[in-house]
């Protein structure tokens, strides 16, 4: 990503892309798609420091779901999804002993759901209502 930023930013500064006339934008968007890049790669470094130095919370089945919360939700036809909500860049899908699990965030629309519930509470997700059946 660092690197799509630094070539961004060469080609937003490049001889070849200096305007001709007030209508020619191509330098401009350069500079605006290097911005993006590097905006993203800072995002993206903040959140891997922020998983290095995260403590997993330890949970028992009484427990509240909270952050570093493993959920797993069952719907009425047995199929079950899994979830960790994580502190920062959901929506990664990572494998783990074979099982599909999301990473979430707290602020997402299922984990602000599943935030403070607990093992045998219902959510709904995508028009379908899940129980939660497992929290590590």
């Amino acid at each position: 990503m660092s690197n799509a930023a630094k070539m961004a930013h060469e080609a937003a500064i490049h001889e070849e892309n200096i305007p001709d006339n007030k209508y020619d934008t191509l330098s401009l968007e350069a500079s605006y798609v290097a911005q993006g890049q590097a905006n993203r790669a800072q995002e993206l470094k903040h959140a891997l420091q922020t998983y290095q130095h995260l403590t997993l919370q330890p949970f028992g089945e009484n427990d509240n779901i909270r952050l570093t919360a493993l959920v797993t939700l069952r719907d009425e036809s047995g199929t079950t999804k899994t979830f960790f909500i994580g502190p920062r860049e959901g929506g990664l899908k990572l494998q783990l002993d074979g099982e599909e699990i999301m990473v979430i965030t707290a602020a997402s629309p299922l984990g602000s759901q599943l935030i403070g519930k607990s093992v045998g509470d219902d959510v709904e997700l995508g028009g379908s209502c899940y129980e939660i059946v497992e929290l590590c």
